[in-house]
Order: structure tokens, then C-alpha cells, then sequence
């Protein structure tokens, strides 16, 4: 009798996700996003920071796409320009805080005693404190930067993560693959690294993914307020604090961004909730 052909876990994967099509809709958007990020200097059509006079404030026309600022800037490209910043600091802030809080969570769950109670206590404090709130008070202290945004935001994002592996590794510390690694004489840095964690990885991934996210709406609120990315760069929050005077002149400078950010945390929220869909062994069983 013929075998079945084995079907890796990637495709298994893909099969269950393309069965969502929420989830398609916000993978179509991400890569849409990413296409738009690698090629921003072939696809705008000008100069994000050529100011023109004499076409300050101009409707969406064939000319200009989304219209013109306040400066005569074009408005689509300045959204172009401004799709890589985003995205770079999502990525970045969120590999900050999937290392940290990987790393905590892990040793957490792994040795248990005062280790663990030292860190889940650091959690719950730092759990307490409007994250928000957090980094203004140290940016307030630095000069703003976009690198300094998204050590920031990494830094103060990863309890979420620390949670979720600690619950991973004591669920999977007692499994006999474990028990057999520890027989075979490996030590506790082996076990950690090369059979807790990679078993711990599918709430990692889901949560990275929706973390992508809240740290784009985190930078885009910060430089609305003038504390992240600094003129003339252009970012998706910067673009909306300077239209912020130009609301019944101009509606497409406010409309533009606003819809940018909508769309980018729109395609990694359906995207990440169909992972977790996809991942989880009780609605694919």
C-alpha cells in the first residue's frame, strides 16, 4: 500500500492559512507594504522634500495623486518615503522585544525558584506603568531619535512575550524528549536553545506579528506629538501633526496617512489572528 507523501509543517501551515481568507487579506496587505518599502525610491514620483509653491495645498489630481501640503510637497511620495520608517521601527522594536523577553521567559520557566519569582515580579512592575507614558518620560530626558524610538519601544514591549514562552517551556520542561536530552548528557544551555525553544516559537511568532502592529501606532503617536521621527523626514505620524492646521483646507493630508496607518495595522492584526488560528491544534483538529 502506497505511503501518503509527508507534508511539511511549512506547508501544512500555508494550507490551513490560505483557508482564512482574513488572514490572506492581511498577508496581501503586509507584502503590499513591503513591496512598497524595498522600492519607495523607484515608485515616488518626486522628491519627498521638494517644496513647490506654487502648488501648496492642491486637491488629488493626475498630477499629484493624494494631493499636495501646505508646503507644496507631494503627498503620496512623502507616504512612500515614509513606509519604510514605519515598518523598520515595527520590526526592530519587536526583535528587541522578542530577544528580551525570550530570553527571560526561557531561563524563567527552565529554573524556576527566585529566578522566577525575581522576573515575574518585574513583569507585573513593569506591567503597571502605562507603557505610553514610559517612554515619554524617557525621551523626555534624550534627544529624540528614531533609533532611540525603537530601543524604546523594544525595551518596554517584551512582558507580553516573557509570559507566554515561561508558560511554554513549564508546560514542555517535563516531556520526555526533554528527560532524554538530559540522559544523553546535554547541558541546560542546549535544552534551552535547541529543544525548549524551538517548541516554544508559535506564540512568539503570533504575538511578534500583532507586536509589528502596536509598535507603528506607538511611533506614529509619538512623532504626532513631535517626540519621534524629526522634519523633514517624512513618517506616517509626522505627516498627520502637519496637516493638523490644514483640516477644512485640505482633507487629503489628514486622509492619506491616516489611512496608511489604518491599513498597515489593519494587514498585521488579520494576519496575526490568522496565525493563531492556523497554529492552534484545537480548531485543526
Amino acid at each position: 500500500m502506497t505511503q501518503p507523501p509527508h507534508v511539511g509543517p511549512w506547508k501544512t501551515l500555508w494550507r490551513r492559512l490560505r483557508r482564512n481568507r482574513q488572514a490572506v487579506a492581511g498577508l496581501a496587505i503586509v507584502l503590499t507594504l513591503a513591496a512598497v518599502a524595498v522600492l519607495h525610491p523607484w515608485i515616488a514620483p518626486y522628491d519627498p522634500a521638494q517644496v513647490d509653491v506654487r502648488h501648496i495645498l492642491e486637491p488629488p489630481s493626475v498630477r499629484h495623486w493624494f494631493g499636495t501640503d501646505e508646503l507644496g510637497r507631494d503627498v503620496f511620495s512623502r507616504l512612500v518615503y515614509g513606509a519604510p520608517i514605519s515598518l523598520l521601527v515595527g520590526f526592530v522594536a519587536v526583535g528587541i522585544s522578542v530577544g528580551i523577553g525570550t530570553v527571560l521567559g526561557c531561563t524563567a520557566g527552565y529554573y524556576g525558584g527566585w529566578w522566577d519569582s525575581l522576573v515575574m515580579r518585574f513583569v507585573d512592575l513593569m506591567q503597571s506603568i502605562p507603557t505610553f507614558f514610559l517612554i515619554l518620560s524617557a525621551i523626555a530626558f534624550l534627544k529624540p531619535s528614531i533609533w532611540l524610538i525603537m530601543v524604546i519601544i523594544g525595551a518596554t514591549g517584551w512582558m507580553g512575550v516573557c509570559r507566554l514562552v515561561r508558560a511554554e517551556v513549564l508546560s514542555l520542561k517535563g516531556r520526555e524528549f526533554v528527560l532524554a536530552a538530559r540522559v544523553q548528557g546535554a547541558g541546560d544551555l542546549r535544552i534551552l536553545f535547541f529543544h525548549l525553544l524551538p517548541n516554544a516559537l508559535v506564540p512568539v511568532l503570533v504575538s511578534a506579528t500583532l507586536g509589528i502592529a502596536g509598535a507603528i501606532l506607538v511611533e506614529s503617536s509619538l512623532s504626532f506629538l513631535g517626540l519621534g521621527v524629526q522634519p523633514p523626514q517624512p513618517s506616517w505620524g509626522n505627516m498627520l501633526a502637519q496637516a493638523r492646521d490644514n483640516l477644512a483646507s485640505g482633507w487629503w493630508v489628514t486622509v492619506f496617512p491616516g489611512m496608511a496607518i489604518f491599513l498597515t495595522v489593519l494587514g498585521y492584526n488579520l494576519l496575526g489572528e490568522g496565525l493563531r488560528d492556523a497554529l492552534d491544534p484545537k480548531i485543526n483538529d
